[in-house]
């Protein structure tokens, strides 16, 4: 079968089925604790503590039944090797010469983490890519900073400022060195924007295991969270706020993450960021001050919703096209300037009654994926509902003893993968967690 063109999942090469995990226990031993670096261990008693040790032991087929139960899939928490401070390296591994850290934007930043992205570029604390930068988690940020040299965990904050977690933006750094054995856990990774208002997922990107990868990652970071601290590099200069239709800024570089549309889980009901408090300024400037008495500001109110909708109505859009709820066709427009304004004098879509309840999805025709953070051990969302009954309705009920609910949980994940393996999906691609295309096919 041909790979999914699509972005869903993590690598293959983390796929925590049975098969999966048998193969990769097969390998040299490893102390139990390093097979579950995100399984909340509690260890009442010495005794306990010895069993706990004794998994390590465990014949492969018991150790991957214990590893299917753990809280988050596998393959998140990477090992990350490092090599030390060393120069740029040129052809045939000969050392380059050194180049001045020029000063740089965050849009540039991203830009070059994209690159290796792109080319998944193995991981390595020996071997260095055609650009000269060390294959390894330091040297990546090294690369997307545009350091003259590859650093390593011990040095990259020479060359930042710590910040505090609500003033990151993307290009930040998120740094953990641990001085008493580095290649125990140290790590880091560059900050590509938040994933919903609450702030708990961003996006990652970062040298790991077998390459580089983008992915929605916990605040701070799987393990050790409260050991990592943000950095923002000194060179970084102001990016430039908007970017017209062909993704580029006007001087010639990709746009900052901040002016691609983040997702519609950053609009509606409950929302409070500053995506908000940018779109409805926006509106504003398009015509839409008769909607608002006050701001705009940072949470989402009913005069965001009318704006939007004048807005998208003045397009000449209609039906599930003008929800009131911005899309990326709706960003595009106003971070570019493009369509047509707001008319002043025309009248706008009726304010609610009191008795009118709010909205709280999207119309059930055509939701938009909200996100992989919806989707995790711990969530508990109305998207959660919305996707085991939509799975129910698809004839994928019998998984579930009751509910659907709004909390994940395992008969949801079942569900998902069963699924996944019914469009011919198999291993990495049928995991149980949905991503942009499982969520597609679900509802189309």
């Amino acid at each position: 079968m041909e790979t999914p063109v699509f972005e869903e999942i993590d690598p293959a090469s983390d796929c925590g089925c049975t098969g999966c995990v048998r193969r990769r226990l097969g390998g040299p031993a490893r102390p139990a604790l390093a097979v579950t670096p995100r399984a909340v261990i509690v260890v009442a008693t010495a005794s306990a503590a010895t069993a706990a040790l004794g998994a390590a032991h465990a014949p492969p087929a018991q150790a991957a039944s214990r590893l299917q139960t753990r809280a988050v899939p596998a393959g998140d928490e990477p090992e990350t090797p490092q090599g030390s401070a060393t120069p740029l390296h040129g052809p045939a591994g000969r050392p380059a010469a050194p180049v001045k850290a020029p000063a740089t934007t965050r849009a540039d930043i991203i830009k070059r983490a994209k690159t290796w992205v792109a080319a998944k570029v193995p991981y390595s604390m020996t071997a260095f890519w055609s650009d000269g930068y060390r294959q390894d988690c330091s040297g990546f940020v090294s690369m997307a900073w545009g350091l003259p040299g590859n650093e390593w965990t011990g040095t990259l904050d020479r060359y930042g400022t710590r910040i505090a977690k609500e003033d990151l933006q993307p290009g930040d750094i998120l740094l953990f060195h641990n001085p008493v054995d580095p290649q125990k856990g140290s790590h880091v990774v560059i900050f590509g924007g938040w994933t919903d208002y609450t702030h708990s997922y961003y996006i990652a990107y970062e040298q790991t295991r077998p390459g580089t990868r983008r992915q929605a990652t916990p605040y701070a970071y799987w393990t050790h969270s409260d050991r990592y601290l943000a950095y923002r590099y000194t060179g970084v200069t102001t990016g430039t706020q908007g970017a017209p239709p062909d993704g580029t800024a006007p001087n010639g570089t990709a746009p900052d993450e901040t002016t691609l549309f983040p997702g519609r889980a950053y609009f509606g009901p409950g929302a409070n960021n500053a995506h908000v408090t940018l779109l409805g300024t926006m509106l504003v400037d398009r015509g839409a001050k008769r909607f608002y008495t006050t701001g705009p500001g940072p949470r989402w109110s009913d005069a965001d919703r009318r704006a939007t909708q004048a807005f998208q109505q003045a397009q000449g859009w209609k039906g599930t096209d003008a929800d009131g709820l911005p899309g990326p066709d709706t960003w595009a427009l106003l971070i570019t300037g493009k369509g047509r304004d707001i008319v002043t004098g025309t009248p706008g879509p009726p304010a609610p009654s009191s008795a009118s309840p709010p909205p709280t999805l999207p119309s059930p025709a055509a939701p938009a994926f909200p996100g992989r953070a919806y989707f995790r051990p711990g969530a508990e969302n109305p998207y959660v509902t919305r996707l085991g009954e939509q799975l129910v309705r698809k004839g994928y009920g019998r998984y579930y003893g009751t509910g659907p609910t709004p909390r994940w949980g395992d008969a949801d994940r079942r569900a998902v993968e069963a699924f996944q393996r019914a469009q011919g999906w198999r291993g990495a691609a049928a995991d149980g967690y949905p991503g942009p295309e499982t969520w597609r096919r679900l509802f189309s």
